[in-house]
């Protein structure tokens, strides 16, 4: 599915000092990222801060950037649960127009088997009429979706299109790329590992820092993935100094202070994650006046 290649980016979800959504801030970050490149939108997932909305405000902000976006990037919805029955009616409820696929994280807490894995995306892929993303993020889940249950998932339902593969575990990575078959897009869940996935096989990423650097971001993966190594690798050094500050004090807390610093939008969070402490502010701050970006 060549609309989820390249670089998609987990659009945050911008707050008022009041903690009320922060419409001309998101308006603002949606242009940037079109101006910058970025190949598609990801709405409602982790960095959207989608577990601290309610119902009324996260179909309130999809509606809004469907009708700013205006049909010129692909957008991606995260639609995600650990209630897997509550989550089909979840899907079957949701009203799909302007979205081009799901991005469905694997279930957290319940600790599930991989039967149980494949079993709650069995159900989610029967329900859903648009393509489908898995998310492997155990650092998030305490639960891995090992290769197996991917590959699995992968060859039995036509509409399970890609993963986003954020175990940082490369030799679970290699063994989905070695042995996928041709049309599932492994896309990368780490903004540090992007380029290297990418080398081993890999065909884009879903990105935090791609929002708050789009056009450098987007540019190394295009770079990466066309096979102009040498480019590729300057800008990710470029970069990777920001994966420090942006991820130490949780995600969105340090890609809302760049973009804050960058006048897109304000840095404010809602609980229970708290604001970048003035340390992280100063080492951002620090590296943008370097042109690190």
């Amino acid at each position: 599915m060549d609309k989820i290649k390249g670089t998609g980016v987990a659009l945050i979800t911008p707050f008022n000092q009041d903690l009320s959504i922060d419409y001309d801030g998101l308006e603002n970050l949606i242009n940037y990222q079109i101006d910058g490149g970025i190949d598609y939108l990801v709405l409602m997932g982790t960095t959207g801060e989608s577990a601290v909305l309610s119902k009324q405000e996260k179909q309130s902000v999809i509606a809004f950037c469907i009708k700013i976006n205006n049909g010129v990037l692909p957008i991606v919805l995260g639609i995600g649960g650990n209630n897997t029955l509550s989550l089909i009616e979840e899907i079957k409820n949701t009203n799909f127009t302007g979205v081009d696929a799901i991005l469905s994280v694997s279930p957290c807490y319940n600790k599930p088997s991989q039967e149980g894995i494949y079993l709650h995306y069995k159900m989610i892929a029967e329900a859903c009429p648009l393509p489908i993303i898995l998310y492997n993020v155990p650092g998030r889940t305490a639960s891995n979706m090992i290769a197996n249950t991917t590959l699995r998932l992968a060859n039995d339902f036509k509409n399970i299109v890609a993963i986003k593969e954020a175990s940082g575990d490369m030799d679970q990575i290699m063994k989905i790329i070695k042995n996928k078959n041709s049309d599932f897009v492994v896309l990368s869940g780490d903004d540090g590992l992007t380029l290297p996935m990418i080398y081993m096989g890999a065909e884009g990423v879903i990105s935090v820092i791609g929002q708050s650097h789009p056009k450098s971001y987007s540019d190394m993966v295009s770079f990466g993935i066309s096979g102009n190594n040498k480019i590729a690798n300057q800008m990710h050094y470029k970069l990777y100094d920001f994966y420090g500050p942006l991820y130490s004090e949780g995600n969105p807390t340090g890609v809302k202070a760049c973009l804050e610093l960058l006048e897109i939008c304000k840095c404010f969070v809602r609980p229970p994650l708290i604001k970048a402490s003035d340390a992280i502010k100063n080492e951002i701050k620090s590296l943008l006046k370097k042109g690190k970006i």
